[in-house]
């Protein structure tokens, strides 16, 4: 493959063949390697969750995808589709409500409601059954009092009065969990509970021993500390839950346009009224349940409500459009008859409205992580327990006093009951510090504060996993229109008459003639609106960035929009075609002429154009001289960044024109012999950020491609405008390539040739998936932008969709995993700076994380066996458990995203999560402290000079010492660990005020603990000297941290090279090897 020389590959272990799809994740043996929850099977998603290694189920499963409530689900929709299609066939046996007599069923009269004659019930009856008598017995739009051309009228109280009467477009949601849910879900992580009945056992042990007012701290001591953690920990979870809560409405809340006192005005989708005329066109959702008023070409895509694929035609004999279907082809409007719990989607999404999670590929490989670390603790604590239980019970423990704790025959059963329960809390709060639980979870609360800020930087996220792969994307195709550039469109060219006109509205220089059929063409063929106020004022024009331009010229030329539509009607249209790059409608005048008008990309209408008009209304025939002309105009404003549309016309005797409406639905418009009445340059600048964004994305290692529909010149002009090409001499194939030119070439030179696109020009929606499904094969991380319906095959194929916010179609957003909702690139890049802060947070949590467990279960150990004692008690260790995993959750998986995140390349998603920098950094760290801190067991008396004191005294005093130096090496080495890389571990450290909250939080409760809390913690009060020596201890991690930057690490994974040990251990694999070598294949190990 000879894509492999690009500098834009993936990790070299992380090649991932788009074409393979799941397959290639259902073949890796690893429970924990998936590389995209995308695709990933439910079987897939089972066998990791029965893998890992779980203390707390409900807590550690919250934010995954709930399984058996997705089968729920499915269940719920096939229930109400069943419903959906059995009143469909019992209308259709009842054969339009014919007696046995003959005579037909008498429609239901109209109950009359408020200020209107028909009631919610009975609307909503007449849409879920398709009943067309009762349609026509009601009257449609008259009952409602709306306006079939202007809509109803926007004035609040008329709104409100609807909303009262017929009900607002919302459903009954059910409600989050409580807090208290979340404090029960704290309250079941297995570990926890031991510790509560150990310290219950302890409590009535220490009572019955020593009575209430001293035996109560050793097992109250402990149930604090737990009912503390379970707190924080709840309070942590539920402060996420509504994060996620509030990113879920959002991602509910589409915004359409309705017409309401004859002006479009854009709303929520949750502010629609019964009695709202709503414009329709491909790729909207059908907000409401309502009737066709008019429409063209209407095909509407009901699969979300009846699960059938079967796109349904809509017209005057079949009115009935369902909430939550799509509009898969033509355009039109419609009346909303029934909203919210009324209509059937209502139902549907009232029944299913909990969210129900998504795990994202690092979750799933923390698992693993947090599985095989937890494994080790476990191990670790059980080693503990043994030793401890052994020494407890041959006599080799003893008390500070040096007396032995336990002696056969002599030790009452309630003293040796309550040793052993002392030495089971220990290894089991070992094992709560060993397994890692709010390791995975942190991926949860890094994703949910990065999706908030990403909502500031114009991205909503719709699934988690698109977040974290951005951080992997290795190419970003991108549109032109309206996310390279600016999407204001004004007309700065026109060539009219055989001639260039300046300035394009100038009416001087035009025949009325001419004038007449170009504003007939503009006003008929658009999906776009003029309103001009009652009252005088600025005209309103309305639809897409293009459309606006050509009606706003058609206003400087004298176009009377509403007028101009009312001497015509529209008998036939052909919606816009992003393959065919046009689209046309044909009228019929008073005098029952007929009109065709074509508009699109200006070569291909102008190839279909025999005649042009010239200043005398004269019909001119096209020769090869004006054809040359007039393509060298095109050239010339498409060199100039211009986008170029040609309008054109022709006529169609009446007796040729279809008869019956049968005839009409399969009549093709006539698409030759046209006139040539204008082409345009539409000038649509590039966004002043943008040239920046490129250069950004490049140094970072991802390449921009630039895919549009758009002439090919007018693609190379932007490119070169916006730094996608650096100069003229690259604008060349293959970095510059025509889609049909893509598109006709063979699968492996696809292959070939897709690493070198940056450009690629008229292209087809299918021209985008091929290059996306090449790309992926070659081996990259591919993003793509989208915003038509034709785009949601792309969308969905690419690693991450990106729909655009403003111009992106419905369809195409649900396609997508992110909205950029202001269809900025700059927002785009935004959103990879994101995604690499999302990994990079999470591996800053890791070496913290890993360098607390490694100290603390070495230091632990090493005392136990040697000694029979630990230094870390319980109470300690689950303070420690606290600030390691909720709150170092929180200071370092809440870092902003800075520049330095765009200065190296794309993380590949198979690459090791802990890399050599972190294997370095934590184990120097660790090392450290497990030496200093076990010298002070060992030695500390004479070290601390306490030989003078008693032996209890003294020993309180050291262990004091170690806990609360061992705090002070966590909380300073919290800040190494928000830079592994860099050597100044304070830089924006003052940005993050989390952080700096955080680390305050815990230095002021260490104060608190080691000062006021030493009965429950089994500490003492240190002198000023020793804190001076606890904080000293904490304070050298930072040298240290600059002195072990130094030391070089090798740029091949460890993990590769006990791979490759592993591996030449297995004979049967170098056998297989070398058979796969003789036949030509390498064995990828």
């Amino acid at each position: 493959m000879s894509g492999g020389a690009s500098p834009y590959r993936r990790h070299k272990n992380d090649v991932e063949f788009g074409g393979a799809g799941s397959e290639d994740y259902e073949s890796v043996s690893d429970p924990f390697d998936i590389v995209s929850t995308k695709s990933a099977s439910v079987d897939r998603l089972k066998r990791w969750r029965q893998a890992a290694l779980v203390l707390n189920a409900s807590r550690r499963f919250r934010y995954t995808l709930d399984l058996k409530k997705e089968e729920e689900k499915k269940q719920i929709i096939a229930k109400i589709r069943t419903h959906a299609q059995v009143i469909r066939a019992a209308l259709l046996f009842q054969a339009a409500g014919a007696q046995p007599n003959g005579t037909e069923r008498a429609p239901p009269s109209p109950i009359p409601i408020g200020n209107y004659s028909i009631s919610p019930d009975q609307l909503a009856s007449m849409t879920r059954d398709h009943d067309f008598s009762a349609l026509l017995n009601y009257g449609g739009a008259k009952k409602l009092k709306t306006n079939p051309d202007k809509g109803i009228h926007d004035d609040e109280s008329n709104i409100m009065e609807r909303k009262s009467v017929f009900g607002s477009n919302t459903y009954p949601r059910k409600k989050g969990r409580s807090f208290w849910r979340f404090v029960l879900d704290a309250c079941r992580d297995t570990t926890l509970i031991i510790l509560m009945v150990a310290a219950a056992a302890s409590l009535a042990l220490g009572i019955k021993t020593e009575g209430i007012k001293e035996g109560w701290y050793d097992g109250g001591s402990i149930a604090m500390a737990v009912i503390i953690v379970i707190v924080v920990t709840a309070v942590s979870d539920y402060k996420q839950s509504l994060q996620f809560q509030n990113l879920n409405e959002e991602k509910q809340n589409i915004h359409l346009e309705v017409v309401r006192g004859g002006r479009r005005i854009e709303i929520s989708i949750f502010d629609i009224v019964v009695g709202d005329v709503i414009p329709l066109k491909i790729g909207d959702q059908v907000p409401a349940d309502g009737i066709l008023i008019s429409g063209h070409a209407l095909a509407i895509d009901e699969s979300s409500m009846t699960g059938e694929s079967k796109i349904v035609h809509k017209d005057q004999k079949a009115p009935f459009l369902m909430s939550g279907c799509k509009v898969a082809d033509g355009y039109g409007s419609m009346l909303v008859t029934s909203v919210g719990i009324n209509t059937e989607w209502g139902l549907l999404m009232a029944s299913i409205s909990e969210d129900n999670g998504e795990e994202t590929p690092l979750q799933v490989r923390l698992n693993g992580v947090a599985t095989f670390i937890g494994i080790v603790g476990l191990t670790v604590a059980i080693v503990v327990l043994v030793v401890l239980l052994i020494r407890y019970f041959t006599g080799h423990t003893k008390n500070t006093d040096q007396t032995v704790e336990f002696i056969a025959g002599k030790t009452s059963v309630g003293d040796a009951v309550d040793g052993a329960i002392k030495i089971f809390t220990v290894a089991v709060t070992i094992v709560v510090v060993a397994v890692p639980e709010g390791l995975p979870l942190a991926v949860t609360l890094t994703l949910a504060y990065s999706m908030r800020k990403m909502m500031a930087d114009k991205a909503l996220v719709r699934r988690l996993s698109a977040c974290e792969t951005m951080g992997s994307a290795t190419t970003i195709c991108s549109d032109k229109t309206g996310t390279l550039t600016l999407n204001k469109m004004t007309i700065v060219e026109a060539y009219i008459c055989g001639r260039k006109i300046d300035p394009p509205d100038n009416k001087s220089e035009l025949p009325s003639r001419l004038i007449s059929l170009l504003i007939e063409g503009i006003a008929q063929n658009t999906t776009g609106s003029v309103f001009l106020p009652e009252g005088g004022g600025n005209v309103e024009v309305s639809g897409s960035p293009t459309e606006k331009a050509i009606l706003q010229w058609g206003v400087n030329l004298g176009m009377n929009f509403d007028d101009v539509r009312s001497e015509s009607t529209i008998v036939h249209a052909f919606p816009f075609n992003s393959e065919k790059k046009r689209g046309g409608v044909a009228v019929k005048l008073s005098d029952s002429e007929i009109h065709i008008h074509w508009k699109g990309a200006a070569e291909i209408v102008l190839a279909a154009c025999t005649y042009y008009m010239d200043a005398n209304e004269t019909l001119v025939p096209l020769d090869k001289d004006k054809v040359e002309y007039f393509k060298k105009a095109i050239e010339t404003m498409a060199g100039g960044s211009l986008r170029c549309v040609a309008i054109a016309y022709r006529t169609m005797k009446a007796e040729n024109f279809p008869s019956s409406e049968e005839e009409l639905e399969y009549w093709q418009m006539p698409e030759d012999d046209l006139v040539l009445l204008a082409i345009v340059g539409l000038k649509d600048p590039c966004r002043p950020n943008v040239k920046d964004a490129v250069q950004l994305c490049k140094k970072a290692g991802v390449k921009v491609r630039m895919v549009t529909g758009d002439n090919l010149q007018t693609a190379r002009a932007i490119a070169l405008e916006c730094g996608i090409l650096e100069s003229n001499a690259d604008a060349k194939e293959p970095n510059l390539i025509e889609g049909k030119t893509f598109r006709g070439l063979s699968e492996d030179q696809r292959l070939e040739v897709a690493d070198k696109i940056s450009v690629m020009g008229r292209s087809s929606p299918n021209d985008k998936l091929l290059l996306v499904q090449a790309l992926r094969k070659n081996g990259h991380v591919v993003a793509v932008t989208g915003d038509g319906t034709n785009d949601a095959p792309a969308l969905h194929e690419a690693d991450i969709g990106l729909a655009m916010g403003i111009q992106g179609t419905e369809v195409a957003k649900e396609s997508s995993d992110i909205i950029i909702l202001d269809d900025n690139f700059a927002s785009v890049v935004k959103v990879v700076r994101w995604g690499r802060s999302v990994y990079a947070n999470i591996q800053k949590f890791i070496q913290f994380q890993l360098t607390v467990n490694v100290a603390a279960l070495v230091i632990n150990v090493v005392a136990a066996v040697s000694s029979g004692d630990v230094p870390l008690n319980a109470v300690q260790l689950l303070w420690v458990n606290l600030i390691m995993d909720t709150l170092g959750a929180l200071a370092l998986a809440t870092e902003p995203p800075t520049d330095h995140l765009m200065d190296r390349t794309p993380v590949g998603r198979r690459e090791p999560l802990i890399t050599n920098i972190m294997w370095r950094n934590l184990l120097i760290q660790a090392m450290y402290q497990v030496t200093v801190l076990l010298v002070l067991n060992f030695d500390g008396k004479r070290i601390l000079q306490l030989e003078h004191e008693s032996n209890k005294q003294a020993i309180r005093k050291k262990n004091t010492l170690i806990f609360n130096a061992f705090v002070f090496c966590q909380i300073f080495n919290e800040f190494n660990a928000r830079k592994p890389d860099e050597m100044n571990v304070f830089k924006g450290v003052t940005k993050n005020r989390l952080f700096v909250g955080i680390v305050s939080f815990t230095i002021v409760l260490q104060v608190i603990i080691i000062f006021f809390l030493g009965k429950f913690t089994t500490t003492v009060k240190l002198s000023w000297q020793f804190w001076l020596v606890s904080i000293g201890i904490g304070l050298i991690s930072w040298p240290l941290a600059v002195v072990g930057k130094l030391i070089p690490v090798s740029e091949r994974p460890f993990s590769e090279y006990f791979i490759n040990i592993y591996n030449s251990c297995k004979p049967s694999r170098l056998l297989r090897r070398n058979r796969g070598l003789s036949r030509g294949n390498v064995d990828d190990t």
